[in-house]
This record gives structure tokens, C-alpha cells and sequence, in this order.
């Protein structure tokens, strides 16, 4: 990824939440996959998601353009659209690096 496509990162479209923290992603060039958020448990509101309903209760906030849970958890789409194009070009599974 060149510093320009590092500063224009396409909208997400979608999101799910799936088995084992995992974090399904697509964004408008088409570019879509899971992360892994389950390294973030331990950590502050992040422990809410010990309960798996509350993870699954994530959605797209097109205002902010950001991932979004009901207990007022965001993310921001630009870490998470970089951690898909990282773990494209790996084979290893990616984790949210916050």
C-alpha cells in the first residue's frame, strides 16, 4: 500500500460479527475479510464482549463512518481496513492492533 492509498481508504459497507470474536468487514473497492478482535477482551469496555450477544450486536454507523456496538464501543474503519490489507498479504490471522 503506497502513502496515498494509506490516506484514502474506501467506506465500509458492511459488517458481522462472527464465532470466536472474529469480525466479518467489506468496503466499497471490494476489499473484504475477518479480523480477529478477541486479543481486546481483557482490555476496559472491550470486557463487555465476554458476553458473545453483546459482540454480535455491531453495525455500521454511516454518519461516522465507523464499526459501532450498543454499548457505545466504535472502531475506527481506517485501522481495520489496513488489518485486512495486512493480513492479505500474510497468511497469518490478523488481530486489531489498537
Amino acid at each position: 500500500m503506497t502513502e496515498k492509498d494509506q490516506t484514502r481508504v474506501s467506506r465500509l459497507t458492511a459488517c458481522k460479527a462472527e464465532a470466536n470474536y472474529q469480525l466479518w468487514l467489506r468496503f466499497e473497492d471490494g476489499l473484504e475479510g475477518c479480523v480477529s478482535l478477541e486479543n481486546l477482551l481483557s482490555i476496559g469496555a472491550f470486557r463487555r464482549w465476554q458476553d458473545a450477544d453483546e459482540f454480535s450486536k455491531v453495525a455500521v454507523d454511516e454518519v461516522t463512518d465507523t464499526v459501532t456496538w450498543q454499548s457505545g464501543i466504535c472502531l475506527d474503519t481506517q485501522v481495520l481496513y489496513r488489518d485486512l490489507v495486512a493480513l492479505k498479504h500474510s497468511a497469518q490471522p490478523s488481530s486489531l492492533v489498537v
